[in-house]
């Protein structure tokens, strides 16, 4: 099952998504699209959230609003990091993102470490928590399947 979450915060809406656990997130990672962004909190376990980027837009294009809500969205969705402030969420282009077979399951490493872009996420924000998990839907997707019908 991968959660579904509507930000309003920029206009049209967008979504963002993410895993159940990570052997979901082992699907996102190997089905990914070349527009997903992936936001992950630095240095802990947590989700990985994505963001579909329109054909016309970068990963330098996305509003900063857009990227609060991401970023507050994985943290919250980390054991530990939804405990801290101050936490770092980095945040790269899906294609960045490097598995290798002797990695664990859910962990992840970068092509290059100069394409991850980084966030400082305070504290938690109980305002866009909420508003996100207003918008919440849980859908069974076939990575493989929406991956070979977008071609």
């Amino acid at each position: 099952m991968v959660f579904y979450f509507t930000s309003a915060v920029v206009d049209p809406p967008v979504t963002l998504f993410m895993g159940r656990d990570k052997y979901e997130n082992e699907d996102l990672i190997k089905w990914g699209w070349p527009e997903d962004v992936w936001f992950h909190v630095d240095k802990v376990s947590s989700a990985h959230v994505y963001l579909r980027l329109n054909e016309d837009q970068t990963i330098e294009s996305i509003p900063k609003t857009l990227i609060e809500d991401a970023a507050q969205l994985v943290k919250q969705n980390s054991i530990e990091g939804c405990k801290m402030n101050d936490v770092d969420v980095v945040y790269t282009m899906w294609s960045n993102l490097h598995k290798t077979d002797s990695m664990e399951v859910g962990q992840i490493g970068f092509h290059s470490n100069k394409a991850v872009k980084k966030v400082r996420v305070a504290k938690k924000d109980n305002a866009t928590i909420n508003r996100l998990n207003k918008t919440k839907v849980e859908k069974e997707v076939d990575f493989r399947a929406e991956r070979e019908k977008k071609r």
